[in-house]
């Protein structure tokens, strides 16, 4: 949520830098009818001056107090009485309005900003209404062409292919070019809805009468005659100076409806793109002709046989039909919208806050997508039904047209914006039979939505639902995450699966037998299949899905001597699973009893894989078992089910299906076998820590008995990388002492073992001593007597020491910590000069809280997160195994990395919470990369401790001590001002590369998740640049304990001299917290700590990196204190000391000796 500040110039310049962000993402809508000029020509001089109107509910009071609009602003002076003079009854309406509607005053002022945005400039528009003329007196003095078949295309010249796909090729009918009866701006540009970056102006060119025969609705005639029509127009256009570019482009993707993109020439070309749509005249064709039940493309003439066969009936071709229509009737709704927008500017801010909301989820573009146009005309039906009123803002239209969306599904129930019931016009069931979702046009006769899929609908409508509680929830901003956050399909849907050829769904039309859909949409076998495709997968996943949905195919333009794109052209298909996470794992799919008469066609369904199984009710039932045995593979259980009904029932092969939905987790699997991604290993961990919290409760003879035990370590909260194995040490591998094993010289480093740290709450007690040596020495004391009574009571082997004691249990390492609630408040004891008392935080006392009260509320709060959200511990742990990778997992806490993760479950708008750890990874690299750290605290509401009032308070103390406040400030319910995780790290430096490489990593990780044809190797942004750094030490393997856990696993793994084992009870100690390496940097750290900075990769990093420290290489004044790492020269007759780089490069082996294979020095990027 953004901070709200004054809405001062500097924050009004953020803002457009936001929307500036945003504006990629922000496509114009198309073909919208047009305001008032609806029925001029183009090149009247009235319209140069229809300017912009001015924003709804007036930013500036209209009256005589308000500046000239185009004059720099001057600080007004008012007389006293103007000052506090009472507001006027509009001013009163607006904060009225603001209070109702508005979350805050700041909402609005974000509205307003937006649509200043997107709108189009006065001097942009005089611009594009000269290219309007010149392209006006350009087409009318286009020659005429003599008469020939449809099929002799001699006449068009070589450098112009015809944007169509003939097939069949012989088709009957003649044509010939006459200039267009009429030309008509339509759509959005005249309403004044377009939306920037993309500006489209739609002209219908209307082809004359005489060019038409009886039959042109039949088999295509009239396409390719409109085909044509455009090939000879984009022939003469091609040669003019004035355009930049002339293309053919589909319209929205539609193959039969191709229309020609024309250009300014020079630096304008990017300003507006002018679409040319050939459209017949209104009257041309009977429009019962094409009613949704009506036939126009004869199955003979399309499967080229000479005869039809006896007594066949032709199947109705509605989406032929409607294809037709949609031109016949462009300039009637241009007048409809016209009319709705008169006197309702509220209108025209409302489609244009309605179409951004559309661009950022990717619906607005593509073969039946919820386009511009569309939402125009869905404003205008909700006006119609008094839904709206024209006295609603832009902000109402987009509450209302949302809320309409989110409650009324168009695919059962189709609405009409035909007035009076003409009773031989077709009715809305007969439109639901024809087509997936229905919203009928003014004439009673155009679908349209005729193209959209019901799945995509849902989408819609789910995205609607969504929006609508993101508005009404006072803890987000609404503004940033509705209209300035983009959907991308990737980070929107937990699984995403690609259909690489989609030519494969030729394969699926035989199958299914879609012939007539196929024969209904001119041979384009994507459109023809995909909805049975999606309807199949929708019922196979319908326990598991709550939407399966799919990208829009979209075909790019191309140029006019090119052949137009065939349908297999469009590249791989997306679609995208969004999951109920309760269901989505589950290993039975059960079916009916095996004797009703369901059980046959759930048999068909699932082919083979149905069974009969015997349940524990005693029914007997069909059902299908899925294998998984992990809980990553049964995350993977919907792929087994898209793949085997996509073979069985579409015969699309397993090769042709490229299934993203874990491809990240390899990088968090430990060990040989593929097994799981640790979540099993975590549970029996928390088993064990469970029974052990058990028995300390019980023990009998201690003089105090424990009050809480708390575990504080990752594994307990699920979040550890690679939680521990249980093991057991294999002897001979070590060196004996007494009870211990030690490492051994001439082997490998041992296996590493955690210890999993547990804190004990002893009850308080008068006897307890008030002093802080004392009450060490007490807890020394804890710690042997608890080592003790365990071995007696319970025979654990233990081993006690000052601070702690070491429990082996199950395998495990547990480290029990004995604390005293008062403890903390003891060492903040200061006693000042003059003798008094009083308390201050000390290093000391902070550090006892953090590990003591902080960190198992932590634990504790993240531990039932993950009971809520499955996916919670793997996203973390991909998370932090990522910042690992980057060698930065020492500049940023475990902790930290936690809470960001769990931001995303608790905060998820406006998506979902994640449930797979893949989407969950990669919205955690765009939080990284797009959060405004030094603007706004990252708040997170754990255990929904805190309040509306809570956050704004919060808020506004940090905007007020920004300065003092750490760089990356997160607050919790328990943490509301000091920002404990992440007090002393990241530093700034540290933050400003974690942006920079998670946006680096997001922005690879998509290109290769979305491009089935790549090789899509995700661990490459887990290998880190290393030619950044000026030093690289390698460092021996055979010494790195955790080798195993490094992102390219070594090919031979040595013994590290421990094996499985969970039951081992008697055991000699093994060696615990032992990793060399870690040991290492800590000497390094200390000995060079202000020279140089070192970051390694703690899950097996081979190499050490060093970075130098800019400020030490600055010759210094000789000083005999500080000459640690120098050595002396002179600098213009001075003595100065300057870093000694050799000794220093050689201490650092000599450090490392063993450990240390060789130091490479980069020594061409640093001078001294």
């Amino acid at each position: 949520m953004g901070s709200p500040a004054p809405p001062c110039a500097a924050n009004r310049k953020r803002r457009s830098a936001a929307a500036g962000r945003a504006a990629p993402h922000v496509v114009t809508g198309v073909h919208v009818g047009g305001g008032h000029g609806g029925e001029r020509r183009r090149g009247s001089p009235e319209e140069a001056e229809q300017g912009a109107e001015p924003p709804a509910g007036g930013a500036v009071r209209r009256g005589k107090r308000a500046a000239p609009a185009a004059a720099a602003p001057q600080p007004a002076k008012l007389s006293r009485a103007e000052l506090y003079r009472p507001p006027t009854s509009e001013e009163l309406t607006q904060l009225k309005e603001t209070e109702d509607l508005f979350h805050s005053s700041l909402l609005r002022l974000q509205i307003e900003e937006l649509l200043k945005e997107v709108t189009l400039k006065d001097k942009k528009k005089k611009k594009i209404d000269a290219f309007l003329h010149e392209i006006n007196s350009l087409l009318s003095a286009i020659p005429e062409t003599a008469e020939t078949e449809l099929t002799d295309q001699a006449w068009l010249s070589e450098g112009v292919k015809v944007p169509f796909l003939q097939v069949p090729f012989s088709v009957k009918g003649r044509f010939r070019f006459v200039p267009p009866a009429e030309l008509k701006v339509v759509g959005s540009y005249l309403l004044g809805t377009c939306v920037r970056p993309e500006i489209n102006v739609d002209i219908a060119v209307t082809m004359p009468r005489e060019i038409f025969q009886d039959k042109d609705n039949l088999n295509q005639r009239y396409h390719r005659k409109r085909a044509l029509y455009l090939s000879h127009i984009a022939q003469h256009l091609s040669k003019e100076k004035l355009f930049g570019s002339v293309k053919f482009a589909y319209m929205n993707s539609n193959h039969l409806k191709p229309i020609l993109l024309l250009r300014p020439q020079g630096k304008d070309e990017k300003v507006v793109t002018v679409r040319l749509h050939a459209c017949p005249t209104s009257d041309l064709f009977k429009p019962s002709r094409f009613y949704p039940s009506k036939n126009n493309v004869r199955t003979a003439w399309f499967m080229e046989q000479s005869t039809p066969k006896e007594g066949t009936t032709e199947p109705p071709t509605p989406h032929y039909n409607n294809s037709i229509l949609c031109d016949t009737v462009m300039l009637s709704h241009l007048h409809f919208l016209s009319n709705a927008a008169t006197d309702f500017p509220g209108m025209k801010d409302g489609v244009a806050l309605l179409k951004v909301w559309l661009n950022q989820r990717q619906l607005s573009k593509g073969l039946g997508c919820f386009s511009g146009f569309l939402v125009s005309m869905l404003v205008a039906y909700l006006l119609m039904k008094r839904k709206i009123v024209k006295m609603m803002s832009g902000y109402q239209v987009l509450r209302s047209t949302l809320q309409f969306l989110a409650t009324t599904d168009l695919s059962v129930t189709g609405i009409s914006l035909a007035k009076d019931a003409d009773p031989s016009l077709p009715v809305l069931d007969d439109f639901h039979q024809a087509f997936e979702v229905v919203f009928v046009d003014p004439s009673g006769l155009v679908n349209l939505c005729a193209d959209m899929t019901a799945s995509k609908y849902h989408q819609v409508q789910l995205e609607a639902k969504r929006s609508m509680e993101i508005l009404d929830d006072r803890m987000v901003d609404g503004f940033q995450v509705l209209l300035m956050t983009p959907k991308p399909m990737l980070r929107t849907f937990d699984h995403i699966f690609h259909l690489k050829h989609v030519s494969k769904l030729q394969g699926t039309c035989k199958k299914m037998e879609l012939l007539n859909e196929l024969m209904d949409r001119g041979g384009n076998y994507v459109a023809a299949a995909l909805p049975f495709v999606v309807s199949l997968l929708a019922r196979g996943l319908s326990q598991r899905a709550q939407l399966v949905a799919h990208s829009l195919p979209q075909i790019p333009e191309w140029p006019i001597d090119a052949d137009p794109p065939k349908h297999k052209d469009m590249g791989p298909l997306t679609f995208g699973l969004l999951f109920v996470p309760e269901f989505a794992a589950s290993m039975l799919e059960k079916g009916p009893q095996a004797d009703h008469p369901e059980a046959l066609e759930f048999r068909t369904f699932w082919g083979e894989k149905s069974e009969l199984r015997r349940f524990q009710d005693g029914s007997i039932c069909e059902a299908v078992v899925w294998e998984a045995s992990t809980a990553c593979q049964k995350r993977l259980i919907p792929e087994q089910i898209i793949r085997h009904l996509l073979k069985l029932h579409a015969d699309i092969p397993e090769s042709s299906i490229c299934y993203t939905g874990a491809l990240l987790e390899s990088v968090i699997k430990t060990g040989k076998e593929a097994g799981g991604t640790g979540e099993e290993a975590m549970v029996s961990l928390v088993c064990s820590y469970d029974d052990l919290s058990r028995k300390l409760w019980n023990l009998k003879e201690l003089p105090l008995t424990v009050t809480a035990v708390q575990g504080v370590h990752p594994a307990l909260r699920y979040t550890d990388v690679f939680p521990p194995i249980p093991m057991k040490p294999i002897y001979s591998f070590h060196k004996r002492s007494k009870h211990f094993l030690l490492p051994s010289e001439e082997k490998p480093c041992p296996a590493y073992i955690t210890p999993l740290k547990v804190i004990c709450h002893m009850e308080g007690s008068g006897q307890w001593p008030q002093d802080k040596g004392a009450i060490k020495r007490i807890k020394a004391a804890f710690h042997l007597q608890l080592a003790e009574l365990l071995r007696q009571q319970h025979q654990l082997v233990c081993r006690p020491a000052v601070t702690h004691t070491d429990v082996y249990k199950d395998g495990y390492m547990f480290r029990l910590q004995v604390a005293y609630h008062r403890e903390p408040l003891i060492l903040k004891e200061v006693v000042t000069p003059e003798g008094m008392l009083k308390y201050q935080d000390t290093e000391e006392s902070r550090q006892l809280e953090l590990e003591t009260l902080h960190l198992p509320y932590l634990t504790s709060s993240l531990h039932g997160l993950q009971q809520q959200h499955p996916v919670f511990g793997s996203t973390s742990r991909l998370a932090k195994r990522w910042i690992s990778a980057q060698l930065l997992s020492d500049s940023i806490s475990e902790e930290c990395v936690d809470l960001l993760v769990a931001f995303l479950f608790l905060h998820p708008a406006p998506f979902t919470p994640p449930s797979s750890p893949q989407v969950g990874f990669l919205r955690f690299l765009n939080l990284l990369a797009t959060f405004d750290w030094k603007n706004n605290p990252l708040i997170v509401n754990l255990n929904s401790g805190l309040t509306d009032s809570d956050c704004m308070e919060i808020k506004n103390k940090f905007v007020a001590s920004r300065s003092r406040l750490p760089v990356m400030f997160l607050a919790t319910p328990k943490d509301q001002w000091s920002s404990m995780w992440t007090r002393e790290r990241p530093s700034a430096q540290i933050l400003q590369r974690l942006v920079l490489l998670a946006s680096e990593s997001l922005r690879a990780l998509e290109e290769q998740l979305m491009d089935p044809l790549s090789d899509q190797d995700v661990k490459m942004v887990f290998r880190p640049p290393l030619d950044f750094y000026d030093v690289l030490i390698h460092l021996n393997p055979s010494q790195i304990p955790r080798l195993l856990e490094s992102v390219d696993r070594p090919v031979k793994s040595v013994s590290r001299g421990v094996v499985k084992n969970s039951s081992a009870m008697n055991i000699l100690f093994p060696v615990v917290d032992y990793d060399p390496v870690q040991l290492y940097l800590q000497e390094l750290r200390n000995a060079f700590d202000d020279l140089a900075l070192f970051f390694y990769d703690k899950h097996g990093g081979e190499v050490i990196a060093v970075l130098w420290k800019p400020l030490s290489f600055q010759p210094q004044p000789f000083k005999v204190s500080s000459m640690r790492g120098r050595k002396v020269t002179t600098l213009n007759n001075e003595l100065v000391c300057i870093p000694n780089v050799e000794a220093i490069l050689e201490d650092i082996e000599i450090l490392g000796e063993g450990l240390v294979k060789s130091v490479e020095a980069h020594t061409e990027k640093w001078t001294i």
